[in-house]
């Protein structure tokens, strides 16, 4: 959990300010949500291994003897607890205010969230996400909306050339089936299946071996993974889908992902762009329990880690409303992504540090100051040090951009404004 120094809340703020602009350009609307969450509700076995890592609240009014009592089960001891995602809150927001929201909602959340993660480079307790979703549509109309607002989003910070990785559980789950796992060893062979990027095939097949997985079903996995291909050019379609599957996966899930691709190129004009954003990646996994359909990651290549990334996740909401309703969902990993934006110009309205002598009367500097910030200018006032060009440094450090000196008597329209650097 981090302070922020003025310069540094000011980028994010800045860099937040764009996403919330093109997601609402998109059609979509803030919702805020609470901080705290039932237990029962962060622990009910679909926040993945978050649930391991949620931060819980102690029960109100339990002395040191219940405390005792109930320290072997957590759930004794916690009714509340930290959120360590927006899903699961957004899940019961849309299962309490259903009747006052339209049958396709499109909701924004931008908030932090809690995690007892051990702190390291890139890694935070605390965080912020940048989550959209569709709820109420279950087609690849939603899918699309959101894939082509946060491609868009990218391109509004700054940062175009970005590629979404797309695969579906169902797709997964069927290539599981084709090749003869067992349905209690998934689970485990998709763990393994998500480190296919950093130890090659050679050692997912070693690890499924390890794992004393079904013998004939690591064979036809391992036989599929190091087949001999061709090196060819496909866009994304029915035509490279089809090809990095083996037979027996649903055409409604091949045609379900082909929608995806050509609603996104149309959208994205792709024939201008050299293709369609997208690559089929059918070994894509995330880790999320609750995903059943369409999984994506968000990819730039100034970086070899995701950016954000998302799912259809429609059996949540179910379990709060009693019955299933579609939903999907893109997060921003915002605390990446934002040390990727370039730096951006100065907010559009004037930004003035009133550099001012030790014996200008403070009504003086007030009314000189509000006459200011009445024309539209954000406004500081510094009295002048020995060390004049640290402070003017330290004002544009803070996003400043003019300064002018003020005596004794100088009327506004006086002011020598001159920029800073």
């Amino acid at each position: 959990m981090r302070d922020f120094l003025p310069a540094d809340k000011a980028r994010r703020e800045r860099v937040l300010g764009v996403i919330r602009e093109r997601y609402r350009a998109h059609g979509f609307d803030e919702i805020e949500t609470p901080v705290v969450e039932d237990y029962a509700r962060l622990h009910a076995g679909i926040g993945g291994d978050n649930e391991k890592l949620a931060f819980n609240v102690l029960k109100r009014g339990m002395d040191a003897e219940a405390i005792r009592a109930a320290a072997g089960d957590p759930a004794q001891l916690s009714d509340l607890g930290l959120r360590y995602d927006l899903t699961v809150p957004l899940a019961r927001f849309y299962a309490t205010h259903r009747g006052q929201l339209p049958t396709v909602f499109r909701s924004i959340q931008i908030a932090p969230v809690w995690r007892a993660e051990r702190p390291q480079k890139g890694r935070y307790r605390q965080f912020v996400q940048c989550d959209i979703d569709i709820i109420g549509d279950a087609t690849a109309r939603a899918e699309a909306e959101l894939l082509v607002a946060s491609l868009d989003t990218l391109d509004a910070l700054g940062l175009e050339g970005g590629s979404i990785r797309i695969n579906d559980r169902r797709a997964l789950d069927a290539m599981l089936d084709v090749f003869g796992f067992a349905a209690d060893e998934r689970p485990g062979v998709l763990i393994t299946i998500d480190k296919l990027d950093k130890i090659g095939s050679d050692g997912v097949i070693a690890e499924l071996t390890e794992r004393g997985t079904t013998p004939e079903a690591v064979a036809a996995f391992g036989a599929f993974l190091l087949r001999p291909e061709t090196l060819e050019y496909r866009p994304f379609g029915e035509g490279q889908i089809r090809k990095a599957l083996p037979e027996g996966v649903p055409d409604g899930v091949i045609a379900h992902l082909v929608g995806i691709g050509d609603s996104v190129a149309a959208a994205r004009g792709a024939d201008s762009l050299g293709g369609v954003p997208l690559v089929f990646d059918p070994f894509l996994v995330r880790g999320m329990g609750y995903y059943t359909g369409t999984i994506f990651e968000l990819a730039h290549p100034s970086v070899d880690y995701s950016l954000g990334g998302g799912g259809r996740y429609d059996g949540m909401i179910g379990r709060f409303l009693g019955q299933d309703v579609p939903a999907v969902g893109f997060s921003f990993g915002f605390e990446r992504l934002v040390d990727l934006v370039p730096e951006g110009e100065v907010d559009a309205g004037s930004s003035i540090v009133l550099v001012h002598d030790r014996d200008v009367p403070v009504a003086e500097l007030v009314a000189l100051k509000a006459a200011l910030v009445a024309e539209g200018s954000r406004v500081r006032l510094e009295q002048r040090t020995k060390n004049l060009k640290a402070l003017l440094e330290r004002a544009g450090a803070d996003g400043y951009s003019t300064f002018a000196t003020v005596s004794r008597g100088t009327p506004r329209a006086e002011l020598d404004l001159r920029p800073l650097g």
